[in-house]
């Protein structure tokens, strides 16, 4: 967790004010949802490894000395929320009556996960959601992945690449090598690893995890198969590699694709599907997908389809998909480029203060940043404080013989 200087706070706010605007173009209404909410819905079995880094409130009004062998959940009835679809779902779960179908929500706000502070890894962090409820259809993926594209783009990152995969891929791909289904979890979880331990890490773990070796070569083989498939091409090798894969299934990887290039032609960014793409979250039950970026290791965005998870607060199944940007990872590759473009009104003490924020509320009607300094030493030096501070432009107020002079505004 971090204290934040003005200069990250104004790139923040920078970056926030562009993806909100962005996304509020394309029908996406805000929403807001607490910070805390109760620990069994956050340990639901949905969050994946999250899970593991809730932080856990305790319950009001506990005795000082709990009663010997008294378990850690009878003290915990409430948790802080590691992501912002938990909560979208409990959310919607309370309130759908009152909203329209499909509902596209937008969500930014601070998340809280108990990692091993590092690079790029903090404790308290911002995501920037945007999710269409109640849409069956893939136009829900196509215009998320166009969606945030756009947002990426108006921040200034391009050269994106989009990756998409679909867990019914997944599973039938896990299902057509033979892995029971018992199984295809761990398997899943350990796919996932791919990009940060590799082809032998991957084996390695699976084999730990006793599945059979010839098995491991089968997946191996039909993902290899799938590699930098062209998009022509990519129904028919899906239909060929995996017989038992649905047509529906085919139809709607296809549909995005050709959604995707259609979009490249009017934006800055390259596909590919990656049949590797797994995404750590348990609740996804439909096409997945990622965005990347050539100075991130990790993707700048993601998100997929999550079908069963609103069913859990609203007793029925809703169709639900969802798109996530990495605010923390985007804010770090703008490197504070953010200027204030502030004037500064420099004043003899001797002048009213009345008169002072008479000039400062003059040019503050102009929509501009206006900051009232006092005048302190040679003016040469003050100015070159005040261009390291952001300001890029000034006026003098002086007193001499009774009167006020306030002199033009010049540029630092």
């Amino acid at each position: 967790m971090r204290d934040l200087l003005p200069a990250d706070v104004a790139t923040r706010d920078h970056v926030l004010e562009a993806i909100t605007n962005t996304y509020r173009h394309f029908g996406y209404q805000r929403i807001e949802t607490p910070a805390l909410e109760y620990i069994n819905r956050l340990q639901g079995g949905q969050g994946g490894e999250n899970e593991k880094l809730i932080y856990q409130v305790l319950k009001r009004g506990l005795p000082e000395d709990p009663e010997p062998g008294t378990q850690i959940r009878d003290l915990v009835d409430l948790g802080l929320r590691f992501d912002l679809t938990v909560p979208l779902t409990r959310f919607y779960g309370n309130n759908h009556a009152q909203l329209p179908t499909p509902f596209r929500s937008l969500q930014i706000g601070p998340v809280w996960r108990a990692e091993r502070p590092q690079k790029g890894r903090f404790r308290q962090f911002y995501q920037c959601d945007i999710d269409m409820i109640g849409e069956p259809t893939v136009l829900a993926e196509a215009e998320l992945i166009e969606a945030t594209t756009a947002a990426l783009a108006v921040v200034g990152l391009d050269d994106l690449t989009v990756r998409l995969s679909d867990r019914r891929f997944l599973t039938a791909l896990a299902a057509d090598a033979g892995l029971p289904e018992q199984s295809w979890d761990r398997f899943f979880i350990v796919l996932d690893k791919l990009d940060k331990i590799g082809w032998d890490g991957v084996r390695a773990e699976l084999d730990n995890a006793g599945m059979p070796s010839d098995t491991i070569a089968v997946v191996i083989d039909k993902i290899d198969s799938l590699d930098d498939v062209a998009g022509d091409k990519l129904a028919d090798t899906l239909t060929d590699t995996l017989p038992g894969l649905s047509s529906e299934v085919i139809a709607d990887i296809a549909t995005i694709t050709a959604s995707l290039d259609r979009l490249s032609a009017h934006r800055s960014l390259k596909w590919q599907f990656d049949p590797t793409l797994v995404r750590g979250m348990g609740y996804y039950t439909g096409q997945i997908f990622e965005i990347t970026h050539p100075e991130m290791s990790s993707s700048v965005a993601g998100g997929g389809r999550y079908d069963k998870l609103i069913g859990r607060s609203l007793g029925k199944d809703v169709p639900a998909c969802g798109f996530s940007i990495g605010f923390e990872r985007i804010v770090g590759l703008l490197n504070n480029e953010v200027q204030r473009h502030a004037t500064a009104v420099l004043a003899d003490p001797d002048i009213a203060v009345a008169d002072v924020l008479a000039v400062a509320r003059e040019l503050r009607s102009q929509d501009r940043v206006v900051e009232v300094v006092g005048r302190s030493g040679k003016l040469g030096a003050q100015l070159k404080r005040l261009q390291t501070a952001g300001f890029e432009t000034f006026v003098t107020m002086e007193s001499g013989g009774g009167t006020i002079v306030v002199s033009d505004e010049r540029t630092i």
